[in-house]
């Protein structure tokens, strides 16, 4: 990245903090420092763990379900790519980037990195879908958001479905030729417009063999998806129900701790700064904060944001930093530009 790139995202990891602290401020209990039990943090671990397993053997199996022949290594590194460069760019923007160079790298084809990153979101949207509708059903009346949080995938859904729409029906009209006119209003050059006509004729290959996929390696994919969202959303109730093992178990008091993460996770892609800049501290301790007991507030934000963002900046700068840095450095300026 440019250093104006690398100011704004100090500073937004700054605002991130300082707000941090000012959140848990007026919470911090009496004796020091909110340390969990080391149980409590082997059960986050082994949650981490089977997040990121699940989600590359989402990758893998889709893949191989369309015959592409990804190694469980490679579509490890591409989630753990991912993860880094999400980190550290605006809004998530330079996870897709990262992603697509480690497949390059790996040597698979460029139809078929379209069509694995297109796979991943498409798998992860529909397993969204269930998991929230069957969310909506446990929790209906519960005094939680589930209309909002439905809203939200339906929000998430409605723009993977839009883009690989539009994607396919400009493969299939403006593959080749010169620039269209819409696209030269846009500043889409001959140059620039030979490369978006590349990915284009990749997508609608993507497509085409999308359609002689296994059923099965499929199906199992999309379990893997499930499982990964289903690891996300049990991070916070295991931090405070085995933090604080006087808290009662019950639907009402489980339901803020499963819907409200998984809003602020999946609606923190529409904030701007890079890793939310503080609203995600913000927004859990407005919407948790009289959800739990005033003794475990404190330290279920604190490692429930280390086991759901810092953590996967470590992990994935340690596996696959050297590549997502890679895919986020300015292109060379051309000669003719």
């Amino acid at each position: 990245m440019s250093w104006k790139r690398w100011l704004v995202t100090l500073l937004s990891f700054g605002l991130m903090l300082g707000i941090s602290a000012w959140v848990v401020a007026p919470h911090w209990p009496a004796g020091g420092m909110p340390w969990l039990a080391w149980p409590v943090h082997a059960a986050a671990l082994a949650t981490v763990t089977a997040e990121i397993v699940t989600r590359a053997f989402k990758i893998q199996a889709s893949a191989r379900a369309c015959r592409i022949p990804l190694s469980f290594g490679t579509a490890l590194r591409v989630c753990l790519a991912g993860d880094f460069a999400a980190a550290i760019t605006p809004a998530r923007s330079g996870a897709e980037p990262a992603r697509f160079l480690v497949l390059a790298e790996s040597g698979t084809g460029a139809a078929q990195r379209v069509l694995v990153l297109f796979l991943e979101l498409f798998l992860e949207m529909w397993s969204l879908v269930l998991v929230c509708s069957v969310l909506a059903v446990l929790f209906a009346g519960r005094g939680a958001s589930t209309g909002g949080l439905l809203a939200l995938v339906g929000g998430y859904s409605t723009v993977v479905l839009g883009a690989g729409a539009a994607g396919w029906l400009l493969s299939r009209r403006n593959a080749n030729g010169p620039p269209p006119a819409w696209a030269r209003s846009l500043g889409l050059k001959a140059p620039r417009w030979r490369a978006v006509q590349r990915t284009l004729r990749s997508l609608r290959e993507a497509v085409a063999s999308l359609r002689s996929a296994k059923v099965g390696l499929m199906l199992l994919a999309f379990g893997g998806s499930v499982l990964h969202v289903l690891c996300k959303v049990a991070t916070l109730p295991i931090l405070v129900f085995l933090g604080d093992p006087a808290f009662p178990r019950t639907m009402d008091t489980l339901a803020p701790l499963v819907l409200w993460p998984l809003a602020l996770f999946y609606g923190g892609v529409v904030v701007p700064a890079p890793g939310g800049g503080g609203f995600i501290e913000g927004a859990f301790a407005a919407t948790l904060s009289t959800a739990m007991p005033a003794g475990i507030f404190v330290a279920a934000l604190l490692w429930w944001r280390f086991y759901t963002f810092y953590l996967y900046i470590l992990i994935g700068g340690l596996a696959a930093g050297d590549a997502a840095l890679r895919a986020l450095r300015p292109a060379p300026a051309s000669p003719s530009s």
